[in-house]
């Protein structure tokens, strides 16, 4: 044998394991699972499917028929706003590194972002197509601001709406949502310092060790503060507390409530990012903590008003759903029952006494249902993701496994979520409504609130003699 061909035997295993490494190295690469893809995407339809129509026709079905079409054109023209300034500059300032509050615009008009990118989910090693991840982001921005229009239905001008919505989404809803959801990923916690220098980089309340699984605080306890301060400075309707101002079609509000029901699942389990065995959890929390609420608030106003009303039972639905919403990840089947079955008997108490007591005139119980509700899901995630009580307790990235839960920190972290949520939302709604006050004026003239939103606003009616 020749001396070149000798060398070239000499070098050919390592040449032949070099290709391998290389080969190995590209292969370890993570993939998005077509499984988890798929989920997503049905997720992402079920989340619009709960606001247009859902949440539209939930609300429509409660307003007099002279304003049915008014609200949901305010719902519908909400999604499609939101969807294009969640595209322009939402995703980017919500999900990317800048400081604790926002961040920053590396990925405004999703610069950079190709059917090959990916992020991260909650699973070392797993990944799901980014632009699927930033168009089921986008049904959460859309949803939550337009949840508020219900606090001041039947009386504020459509453009007045439209202004509002497009200040609180910018400096409430985004800095929220990325101060709760934003962190680097479950790859980055590999051991203690790096766990560190991850968590440095993530959103303020993140930060603080709160959990929200699905929204508890971006979602609804945001837009349940943004209503109440709606409702209070837009003022109360014309006649209210005089005047009958009974929903004009329970059916349709049924109609929606269950498409509400229905979409959540996408909202709650979508959450989870992968389609495994958290997911079916997370699917059995909230459908048991519904159905818990429902029969809650059924009963409560069955012994206190003498008769069960579909429209009460379409409203403790709701309040489960709110409820469950921060918990799902976490809570037991048995915890979730216990919440919904707290939550439909809270909130029919805030919707009934305690909005009689303060006389504010929340026209569809924004505040009341998901306020409320809202504030104490989150709250009680803390209690019910205790393993004592059957929850899953909080997962340890560095350690790869649960690691010993403090119920008492919980708490605090939960009150950190709660309590700067509450405050940045109210401000920011306060400011914004304040602003379109000064511009254009919040309230429509007192003749056109009593011909109806719909001829005045819209020029159509719903109904036809």
């Amino acid at each position: 044998m020749t001396k070149p061909l000798r060398l070239l035997a000499t070098l050919l295993p390592f040449l032949y394991s070099g290709a391998l490494w290389a080969e190995e190295a590209v292969v370890s690469a993570p993939v998005p699972n077509k499984g988890d893809t798929g989920w997503m995407i049905v997720a992402t339809v079920l989340v619009i499917l709960m606001t247009i129509p859902g949440l539209a026709l939930f609300y429509a079905g409660m307003v007099r028929a002279k304003n049915m079409l008014s609200i949901l054109m305010q719902v519908f023209i909400t999604f499609c706003f939101i969807a294009v300034l969640w595209a322009l500059y939402g995703y980017s300032v919500a999900f990317t590194e800048g400081n604790a509050f926002f961040g920053g615009f590396d990925k405004a008009f999703l610069a950079g972002i190709t059917p090959d990118s990916v992020v991260a989910t909650f699973s070392k090693g797993v990944v799901i197509p980014e632009y699927i991840y930033v168009m089921f982001q986008l049904t959460f921005a859309a949803i939550t601001p337009a949840l508020i229009v219900g606090a001041f239905a039947e009386r504020m001008k459509f453009g007045a709406v439209m202004m509002f919505i497009f200040l609180w989404f910018t400096f409430s809803y985004l800095p929220i949502a990325h101060m709760v959801w934003y962190w680097a990923g479950p790859d980055a916690y590999t051991d203690a310092v790096a766990a560190q220098a991850a968590t440095d980089t993530a959103g303020f309340i993140f930060k603080k060790g709160a959990l929200d699984f699905a929204g508890g605080t971006v979602v609804h306890i945001n837009a349940g503060i943004a209503g109440l301060i709606g409702c209070l400075m837009v003022g109360k309707r014309l006649g209210f507390g005089q005047e009958a101002m009974a929903p004009h079609n329970v059916p349709m509000t049924m109609m929606g409530a269950t498409l509400l029901w229905v979409g959540w699942f996408g909202f709650n389990v979508g959450s989870n990012l992968e389609a495994n065995g958290a997911a079916t959890l997370v699917f059995a929390n909230t459908l048991l903590a519904t159905a818990a609420a429902t029969l809650a608030w059924t009963s409560v106003e069955w012994i206190m008003r003498g008769t069960p009303s579909m429209l009460g039972a379409a409203s403790g639905a709701v309040a489960g759903l709110v409820a469950i919403t921060p918990a799902c990840g976490w809570s037991g089947p048995m915890g979730a029952i216990f919440l919904g079955l707290f939550a439909g008997s809270l909130c029919f108490w805030a919707v009934t006494e305690m909005k009689a007591m303060f006389g504010y005139d929340d026209s569809l119980d924004v505040f009341g249902v998901h306020g409320v509700s809202g504030i104490l899901g989150s709250l009680a995630t803390a209690i019910v993701a205790a393993p004592s009580l059957g929850g899953t307790g909080v997962y340890d990235y560095v350690a790869n496994g649960f690691g010993e839960y403090n119920m008492m920190a919980q708490l605090q972290s939960q009150l950190w979520g709660i309590l700067l949520t509450v405050t940045w939302s109210a401000l920011v709604a306060f400011v914004s409504f304040k602003f379109v006050d000064m511009t254009i004026g919040l309230r429509v003239a007192e003749d056109v609130e009593r011909e109806g939103l719909d001829i005045s606003e819209h020029g159509e009616t719903a109904y036809q003699d």
